[in-house]
């Protein structure tokens, strides 16, 4: 006798993304809802301290060469997925006006993921696939707690390969921002180191 088939699982939906609490994050990652807590603030200030690096030199192009959309925490509809960075940065010769719709479907230039002990595996295994399928050129991965700093860059094979990893306090320049300095020690601690004071 056969057995009988097995029902597919049915695929998130949208309504189940409204439905997610406030409290949690919500995405549809190749028809599976996936939900994970607010941030700790570890998380929340490298996120945070890393757009207020970005945003002035790349987006309003003070003391840098703009160019630039830098969104915290942008809805990315991307050929039935919904993702949600922690940040995402546009060329402006791709979207040379931000959108004024709740979600985007162009996918992003670069995206950075803030990497947390429940969302870790989530953003290597499952989302960082959906970011090369879409053509974004480069990711950053930052661990607040292991104090990491990653720059993966999309080859041409659309695999992802490994083009900066340092930890620790050390000062960066990472594509596609290289044209700046970036004190990683602001995206543990919130704030730049104070200055030594000299000897003598």
């Amino acid at each position: 006798m056969a057995e009988p088939a097995k029902k597919r699982p049915v695929a998130a939906t949208y309504a189940d993304l409204e439905a997610v609490p406030p409290h949690m994050v919500g995405e549809i990652i190749a028809g599976t809802l996936f939900m994970s807590p607010r941030p700790a603030m570890p998380h929340t200030v490298a996120s945070s301290a890393l757009g207020g690096l970005l945003v002035r030199p790349f987006q309003f192009g003070l003391d840098g060469p703009g160019g630039w959309w830098v969104f915290d925490e942008p809805e990315l509809h991307l050929d039935g997925d919904v993702l949600v960075p922690d940040l995402a940065g546009w060329r402006r010769e791709r979207m040379p006006t931000r959108p004024s719709t709740a979600a985007v479907s162009l996918p992003p230039d670069w995206v950075c993921e803030v990497l947390s002990p429940s969302t870790a595996t989530d953003d290597r295994f499952d989302k960082l696939p959906v970011y090369a399928r879409e053509g974004v050129t480069w990711v950053w991965l930052i661990d607040p707690i292991k104090r990491t700093f990653e720059v993966q860059h999309l080859g041409p094979r659309k695999r992802w390969e490994t083009e900066l990893l340092v930890k620790g306090d050390d000062v960066v320049r990472a594509a596609p921002f290289d044209a700046i300095d970036l004190p990683l020690t602001i995206l543990w601690d919130g704030m730049p180191q104070a200055p030594q004071p000299s000897e003598g």
